[in-house]
């Protein structure tokens, strides 16, 4: 079941962590039970389903304590019912020194959400959402590894752009380690239809990725920008909202598609 998506990105500021947020509310208005694992130092998206957790009590006592990953997940309000959110803190920035980029530190994440959940048989498997830090590094390369499914939004400018080819390059050289080629698919964030950029850099993206690339895209609204600054999902905050439609739609996508195999019908 390919029900682990990371988002990622060589770029932040691109709608990483606010396209983690929305899908996993979309995921909980359909019953699903998302899990949000924050793999981010920033920890924004556990800012946003706040409080804030300590360093004993986050991502980074898995990795430095080897806390189990169901001891840590908090439960949190997400698309007007519950989720789970493994949180993240600013002491994940020591992972890296810590622990090198060995095979068991980068495969440590994957096998322990398998771990953690599996479901009983008949049950469904739980979908889990992996917000990642935009920097390359233990964190980064932990999410790909642990989902090998992965969503890169690229906001509408060329320095985005950039980024996204760059993170192609660095999944094409990782195929050689995960023995096949990571899955993934590109997502215009940010998206103005009245700006000629945002087309020209569509069109670019749709020669440079085809299929690729989602149909769906993000629309540039005040909602989808506001919603986190008051710690909601774009459901509780504006659920007639445009920005609420495109990412019903974007679930839609990658469900149907078979990217992404996390409703009951896929």
């Amino acid at each position: 079941m390919r029900t682990r998506l990371t988002i990622f990105n060589q770029k932040g500021g691109v709608g990483k962590t606010t396209a983690a947020l929305n899908l996993g509310a979309a995921l909980e208005r359909r019953g699903q039970a998302p899990v949000l694992v924050d793999l981010d130092a920033q920890a924004h998206l556990s800012s946003i389903l706040g409080p804030a957790a300590s360093g004993a009590d986050s991502m980074f006592a898995f990795y430095s304590d080897a806390r189990p990953l169901r001891m840590l997940a908090r439960p949190v309000a997400l698309g007007g019912g519950a989720g789970e959110l493994i949180p993240a803190h600013s002491e994940l920035i020591k992972v890296d020194t810590m622990f090198g980029k060995g095979p068991h530190i980068l495969n440590q994440l994957r096998d322990c959400l398998e771990a953690a959940y599996t479901p009983a048989p008949g049950a469904l498997q739980r979908p889990v959402l992996i917000d990642c830090c935009p920097m390359l590094g233990v964190l980064s390369l932990s999410g790909v590894f642990a989902a090998q499914r992965v969503l890169i939004p690229i906001s509408t400018d060329f320095l985005a752009v950039r980024g996204a080819l760059q993170l192609e390059n660095t999944l094409h050289a990782l195929e050689h380690v995960l023995k096949n080629r990571v899955q993934r698919r590109y997502l215009l964030t940010r998206f103005d239809a009245r700006r000629r950029m945002s087309h020209d850099i569509a069109s670019l993206l749709a020669e440079r990725f085809g299929t690729e690339l989602c149909a769906t895209r993000i629309t540039e609204k005040v909602s989808v920008a506001e919603s986190p600054a008051k710690g909601r999902d774009i459901f509780s905050h504006a659920p007639d909202s445009r920005g609420a439609r495109d990412y019903d739609a974007l679930l839609d996508e990658l469900a149907s598609s078979g990217f992404w195999s996390i409703l009951p019908d896929t």
